[in-house]
């Protein structure tokens, strides 16, 4: 996901023009879908949309709508409201990834995007490595040292944890420091993976 065009991007926004330009804006790095209305947007939402630019005055279904659906269908998309409202208490309950307000310059929007791409970058290789350490833990817990030593199979299962160690160091070396807020904002909506 991390690579040019991995992150599946869908803008929604009543304003036709704005929903363009910021998909011009976004196109050459994203795979990015635009839609005009809150329902057209529930229609759009799946699984591999990774990010969604939403406007929170839409006609029908507001935006705030919109982003309760999106939680309550339990996806791991990245929200960022993306609204000429301005911030107020109200948005303390919404669970959304970052809230900002128009007009909105394309670097604002590229970088709000590259930081919501890294937060998901970062889940998933967090999880990955979650789900790696958790066979280790019970390998170490069924079998004697000598067996983990003799297999060729737990080798290679040490050496993916050490890679998948070292993506995650790299990773969070390049963050700044409202991405691991962002990163982390999910923790409570997210269940741990589990081992099978």
């Amino acid at each position: 996901m991390s690579e040019p065009g991995g992150a599946r991007i869908l803008v929604v926004d009543d304003d036709v023009d704005v929903a363009e330009i910021y998909a011009s804006q976004l196109e050459g790095e994203y795979d990015v879908e635009t839609v005009y209305s809150g329902p057209a947007a529930l229609e759009a939402l799946s699984p591999s949309v990774d990010i969604v630019l939403l406007d929170r005055r839409l006609p029908k279904l507001s935006g705030a709508e919109v982003l309760e659906a999106i939680r309550e269908r339990g996806l791991e998309t990245r929200v960022a409201m993306v609204t000429g409202e301005a911030a107020d208490f109200d948005i303390i309950e919404m669970p959304f990834d970052d809230y900002i307000e128009k007009p909105v310059t394309e670097g604002a929007l590229q970088g709000t995007v590259a930081r919501l791409v890294r937060c998901l970058t970062y889940d998933e290789q967090l999880r990955e490595y979650y789900a790696l350490t958790a066979k280790r833990a019970a390998l170490v817990e069924s079998k004697s040292l000598e067996e983990l030593a003799e297999s060729e199979r737990f080798g290679e299962l040490e050496a993916d944890i050490e890679a998948a160690k070292a993506a995650l160091s790299e990773l969070v070396a390049g963050f700044e420091p409202t991405d691991f807020d962002r990163a982390f904002r999910d923790i409570e909506r997210a269940d741990p993976p589990t081992v099978g």
